[in-house]
């Protein structure tokens, strides 16, 4: 044991004789004293700006996200033509989505084209929504939407087969003449 504290002791006099051991000037403990009770100053202005920087903040982003909440179009509409129009619109949603991953150079022509058909066919459905606000619901109403709303999945899904077969065509490899 006496061995062990031998080491101990000489790690420590060989680390003694590098530690600054001079004495501190006159009025240090002054100053330090002085420089703590402005530093706590200074957090008592600041606590009370955090909090109205974080109110401002929770109001500012509380009133964009009420301002971007989107209006329910179909609020004159039955329930099952709400349902109608959010079950297809979820699938024309995923269509686009799946279109838009097949983006490519080769693609580009075939894509842009799709996505101006489909504006047309959009600004379709907004006159038989303008139409439906009007009249109310009858069948033919509901029907022109449901067969729009068909009418762009099916768009969709040809455009997509079109772009694959094309991908397919391009990975045959070409004919060789003997």
């Amino acid at each position: 044991m006496k061995k062990e504290n031998d080491k101990i002791d000489n790690v420590f006099q060989k680390v003694n004789q590098n530690w600054d051991v001079e004495d501190l000037q006159d009025g240090h403990n002054k100053r330090f004293l002085n420089k703590l009770k402005t530093k706590k100053r200074s957090k008592k202005y600041f606590l009370p700006l955090a909090i109205a920087a974080s109110i401002a903040l929770l109001l500012g982003i509380s009133f964009f996200h009420k301002s971007e909440e989107k209006v329910n179009e179909f609020q004159f509409a039955s329930k099952e033509t709400r349902q109608t129009d959010s079950i297809f619109t979820v699938v024309i949603k995923k269509e686009l989505e799946k279109l838009n991953e097949k983006k490519s150079p080769e693609n580009r022509k075939i894509i842009n084209d799709a996505l101006k058909q489909m504006k047309v066919l959009d600004q379709d459905y907004e006159k038989i929504i303008i139409e439906l606000e009007t009249n109310g619901e009858s069948k033919q109403i509901i029907y022109a939407m449901i067969n729009n709303l068909q009418t762009r999945i099916s768009f969709l899904q040809t455009v997509m087969q079109h772009i694959e077969e094309n991908e397919q065509l391009k990975q045959l490899p070409d004919e060789k003449t003997v």
